[in-house]
């Protein structure tokens, strides 16, 4: 049975959540391989609505087991507090397990975030404020504070001493800012060991005996390819690997255990944050899109940045991934528009691009060459075949399947769990 990766096409909020959640009857694990709660998947079931931050989304689908990988960063009072929420809407968490070499967010990760942030003025990157980079900044210098670091407070209180040895240097002399205590961290920390101790394990080895016993394991990547530190639009990423390759290092399974990729990519493009976009829209089309697909973020409730769909950038997340499978979510946004124009190319100074500049400059810079798609009216958030979609719709996912180098396999025509059209089965 396959163990099966999902990852953002695009800048993320591509409905990475919904794609997790279709599975959900027949998978028997979903893994949280990288990110931290920096990202949000809003999932609809009936007539309620949840956003997660933290948790993998197949939290929700009863049976399931959950695991946050080795390459999350966890921040224990936003998981518990998640936990506690989904408690008491009757949620079923008890199989949720969390992976010991995973690294915590603490107190000076938060604090650091944001005034880094607002020192950078201009030139910001718009992170989220939540400590999601200086916990990855001090996993790759080794002084990071992991799951299992709390339950051993001598060990715990060195690291932390380690830590706030320069780290206060910086909050005090350069952003002026009071010193933090190795107790309040500590302290902290320690208060949520008991609570913490019965999830924690050693995640690699029991996603890979789950494969070997037939198993149907989801690798759900947070953010997106586009915000991928490697391949990315750096610096305007996020600081962890959101891309395929990631669900591997993230989660402790061997890349020969992956057997299809599945990309999530919006009818439309949106991101929140600085950084290019070259098909985003500053005039009462944009508006429009933005407020008809509610297009505001589920962690912070930022306003997100809307532009139309943008192949090139499909082309390029389906080379890096490996993309098998893509999941088109929102179409039925699109319904009302006499016509949908769709980016086919970039033009830089007169010079046509094809793909995606390898230059950031160029990208930066880009303009985008558009084609334009006829329309459709109808209501099509009822359609559960391809052929219920109108003669329009059919066509312009039909365009987009050709210009985006995989096939479409599913197609989302509304916010319900059940509004999905299947034209390939994602697991068989």
């Amino acid at each position: 049975m396959p163990g099966i990766v999902i990852v953002g096409v695009q800048w993320g909020d591509e409905g990475k959540g919904k794609a997790t959640d279709l599975l959900g009857e027949r998978t028997d694990w979903v893994v949280k391989f990288n990110g931290g709660n920096n990202a949000g998947h809003t999932v609809v079931i009936g007539d309620e609505k949840y956003a997660l931050h933290l948790l993998p989304s197949g939290i929700l689908s009863p049976g399931v087991n959950a695991v946050i990988g080795n390459g999350v960063v966890v921040d224990l009072e936003v998981l518990f507090g998640e936990l506690e929420a989904l408690n008491a809407r009757g949620v079923d968490t008890s199989r949720l397990k969390v992976s010991a070499n995973a690294h915590v967010i603490t107190q000076y990760h938060r604090t650091l975030d944001k005034v880094t942030e607002r020192f950078l003025g201009k030139r910001m990157i718009g992170t989220t404020g939540r400590g999601i980079g200086p916990t990855y900044a001090d996993k790759i210098n080794r002084v990071g504070i992991r799951v299992q670091d709390l339950f051993d407070e001598n060990i715990l209180r060195q690291k932390v001493e380690g830590a706030l040895d320069q780290k206060n240097h910086l909050l005090v002399k350069v952003f002026n800012r009071r010193a933090i205590t190795v107790d309040e961290v500590v302290d902290d920390l320690l208060s949520y060991v008991e609570r913490l101790r019965p999830m924690v394990c050693d995640t690699g080895l029991l996603l890979n005996d789950a494969l070997d016993a037939g198993d149907v394991v989801v690798f759900e990547g947070g953010q997106a390819t586009m915000l991928d530190v490697d391949h990315g639009t750096y610096p305007f990423v996020t600081s962890s690997s959101a891309t395929a390759g990631g669900a591997s290092t993230g989660s402790g399974v061997g890349p020969n255990r992956l057997d299809r990729i599945v990309g999530i990519v919006k009818a439309y493009t949106t991101r929140v944050g600085s950084g290019p976009f070259p098909t985003e829209l500053f005039d009462e089309q944009g508006e429009w899109l933005r407020k008809r697909g509610f297009e505001f973020g589920t962690t912070t409730g930022r306003p997100r940045r809307v532009g139309w769909y943008d192949a090139p950038v499909t082309r390029y997340a389906t080379r890096v991934n490996g993309i098998t499978d893509l999941v088109l979510t929102k179409l039925d946004i699109l319904t009302g528009l006499e016509q949908i124009p769709v980016c086919v190319a970039y033009d830089v100074d007169g010079e046509r691009f094809d793909e995606v500049p390898v230059n950031q400059s160029d990208f930066h810079h880009a303009t985008p060459i558009l084609e334009y798609f006829p329309g459709w009216t109808a209501d099509i958030s009822t359609a559960r075949t391809f052929e219920d979609l109108p003669v329009e719709a059919q066509e312009y996912v039909l365009a987009l399947e050709a210009m985006s180098g995989t096939r479409i396999s599913v197609i989302g025509v509304g916010p319900a769990r059940d509004a999905v059209i299947v034209r390939h089965d994602l697991v068989d």
